[in-house]
Protein backbone atom coordinates (compact mmCIF):
# COMPACT_ATOMS: atom_id res chain seq x y z
CA UNK A 1 0.00 0.00 0.00
CA UNK A 2 2.68 2.47 0.97
CA UNK A 3 4.31 1.64 -2.42
CA UNK A 4 1.63 3.26 -4.30
CA UNK A 5 0.92 5.92 -2.39
CA UNK A 6 4.76 6.76 -3.05
CA UNK A 7 4.52 5.93 -6.96
CA UNK A 8 1.25 8.10 -6.92
CA UNK A 9 2.92 11.03 -5.44
CA UNK A 10 5.90 10.58 -7.62
CA UNK A 11 3.52 10.42 -10.50
CA UNK A 12 2.09 13.76 -9.73
CA UNK A 13 5.02 15.41 -9.09
CA UNK A 14 6.33 14.30 -12.70
CA UNK A 15 3.74 15.69 -14.26
CA UNK A 16 3.61 18.91 -11.86
CA UNK A 17 7.23 19.48 -13.32
CA UNK A 18 6.60 19.13 -16.53
CA UNK A 19 4.18 21.37 -16.82
CA UNK A 20 6.55 23.80 -14.94
CA UNK A 21 9.48 23.73 -17.20
CA UNK A 22 7.08 24.12 -20.59
CA UNK A 23 7.16 27.58 -20.21
CA UNK A 24 10.30 30.26 -19.99
CA UNK A 25 10.16 33.01 -17.66
CA UNK A 26 11.89 35.89 -19.93
CA UNK A 27 14.31 37.37 -18.03
CA UNK A 28 14.13 41.00 -16.86
CA UNK A 29 15.94 43.38 -19.59
CA UNK A 30 15.37 40.69 -22.53
CA UNK A 31 14.38 41.46 -25.42
CA UNK A 32 11.58 39.17 -25.42
CA UNK A 33 10.29 40.56 -22.02
CA UNK A 34 10.70 43.94 -23.78
CA UNK A 35 8.68 42.89 -26.73
CA UNK A 36 5.96 41.49 -24.10
CA UNK A 37 5.50 44.62 -22.05
CA UNK A 38 5.61 47.02 -25.42
CA UNK A 39 2.73 44.93 -26.41
CA UNK A 40 0.49 45.59 -23.32
CA UNK A 41 1.54 49.41 -22.74
CA UNK A 42 -0.52 50.61 -24.91
CA UNK A 43 -3.84 49.25 -23.62
CA UNK A 44 -2.76 50.39 -19.78
CA UNK A 45 -1.91 53.91 -21.05
CA UNK A 46 -5.42 53.95 -22.66
CA UNK A 47 -7.00 52.81 -19.08
CA UNK A 48 -4.76 54.95 -17.36
CA UNK A 49 -4.37 57.88 -19.01
CA UNK A 50 -0.36 58.59 -19.17
CA UNK A 51 3.15 56.05 -18.93
CA UNK A 52 3.54 52.91 -17.22
CA UNK A 53 5.60 50.13 -16.15
CA UNK A 54 5.32 46.82 -15.00
CA UNK A 55 5.83 45.31 -12.03
CA UNK A 56 5.86 41.18 -13.22
CA UNK A 57 4.25 39.14 -11.21
CA UNK A 58 4.34 36.59 -13.26
CA UNK A 59 5.22 36.17 -17.09
CA UNK A 60 5.22 32.67 -18.93
CA UNK A 61 5.79 32.00 -22.47
CA UNK A 62 5.48 28.81 -24.64
CA UNK A 63 6.26 28.81 -28.40
CA UNK A 64 3.56 31.16 -29.66
CA UNK A 65 1.83 31.95 -26.81
CA UNK A 66 2.30 34.06 -23.40
CA UNK A 67 0.69 34.82 -19.98
CA UNK A 68 1.50 38.06 -18.08
CA UNK A 69 0.09 38.80 -14.70
CA UNK A 70 1.18 43.00 -14.19
CA UNK A 71 0.76 46.04 -12.38
CA UNK A 72 1.13 49.12 -14.17
CA UNK A 73 2.94 51.22 -11.96
CA UNK A 74 4.16 54.88 -13.10
CA UNK A 75 7.92 55.42 -13.81
CA UNK A 76 8.75 57.26 -10.70
CA UNK A 77 7.56 53.81 -9.05
CA UNK A 78 4.05 55.66 -7.83
CA UNK A 79 1.50 53.23 -7.47
CA UNK A 80 -2.18 53.53 -9.33
CA UNK A 81 -5.46 53.70 -8.29
CA UNK A 82 -9.24 53.75 -9.68
CA UNK A 83 -8.93 57.34 -9.27
CA UNK A 84 -6.25 57.66 -12.47
CA UNK A 85 -8.78 56.03 -14.87
CA UNK A 86 -9.29 58.07 -17.84
CA UNK A 87 -13.33 58.48 -18.02
CA UNK A 88 -12.69 56.07 -21.39
CA UNK A 89 -11.97 53.45 -18.95
CA UNK A 90 -14.38 54.15 -17.00
CA UNK A 91 -16.72 53.43 -19.31
CA UNK A 92 -15.38 49.77 -20.02
CA UNK A 93 -14.17 49.38 -16.17
CA UNK A 94 -16.84 49.94 -13.27
CA UNK A 95 -14.25 50.91 -9.88
CA UNK A 96 -16.82 49.68 -7.32
CA UNK A 97 -16.29 46.32 -8.76
CA UNK A 98 -12.73 45.83 -9.95
CA UNK A 99 -9.88 44.65 -7.23
CA UNK A 100 -7.13 47.42 -8.43
CA UNK A 101 -5.17 48.03 -11.78
CA UNK A 102 -3.49 44.11 -11.71
CA UNK A 103 -3.72 43.23 -15.66
CA UNK A 104 -3.84 39.96 -16.65
CA UNK A 105 -2.97 39.35 -20.31
CA UNK A 106 -3.18 36.67 -23.45
CA UNK A 107 -0.14 37.15 -25.39
CA UNK A 108 0.40 35.86 -29.27
CA UNK A 109 2.50 36.35 -31.57
CA UNK A 110 2.01 37.07 -34.71
CA UNK A 111 3.98 38.03 -38.20
CA UNK A 112 4.17 41.48 -36.74
CA UNK A 113 5.42 40.57 -33.38
CA UNK A 114 3.58 40.09 -29.75
CA UNK A 115 0.41 41.44 -29.00
CA UNK A 116 -2.10 41.35 -26.74
CA UNK A 117 -5.06 38.82 -27.56
CA UNK A 118 -7.23 38.74 -24.38
CA UNK A 119 -6.50 40.81 -21.30
CA UNK A 120 -8.88 42.33 -18.15
CA UNK A 121 -7.51 44.84 -15.93
CA UNK A 122 -8.85 44.84 -12.62
CA UNK A 123 -10.70 41.64 -13.08
CA UNK A 124 -12.08 40.42 -10.01
CA UNK A 125 -12.40 36.74 -11.47
CA UNK A 126 -9.67 34.05 -13.30
CA UNK A 127 -10.83 35.01 -16.34
CA UNK A 128 -8.08 33.41 -18.50
CA UNK A 129 -9.43 29.70 -16.61
CA UNK A 130 -12.18 29.52 -19.31
CA UNK A 131 -11.31 26.34 -21.17
CA UNK A 132 -12.00 27.74 -24.61
CA UNK A 133 -8.35 29.50 -23.97
CA UNK A 134 -6.66 25.98 -23.17
CA UNK A 135 -6.31 25.22 -27.15
CA UNK A 136 -4.03 28.16 -27.83
CA UNK A 137 -2.63 28.91 -24.31
CA UNK A 138 -3.04 25.80 -22.44
CA UNK A 139 0.92 25.52 -22.10
CA UNK A 140 1.25 28.97 -19.85
CA UNK A 141 -1.77 28.27 -18.27
CA UNK A 142 -1.66 24.59 -17.62
CA UNK A 143 -3.49 24.72 -13.80
CA UNK A 144 -6.63 25.43 -15.92
CA UNK A 145 -6.22 23.16 -18.74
Amino acid sequence: MRRSWYRAGLLVFCMVGTAVLAWEHPERGSALRADLMDAARPLAEYAFGASVVFVVDDLRVHGGAAFGNLRPVRPSGAEIGARDLTPAARRRIDPAFWDGPQMQVLFSRGAGGWFAAQYAIGATDVWWADPAFCPEWGAVIPEFC
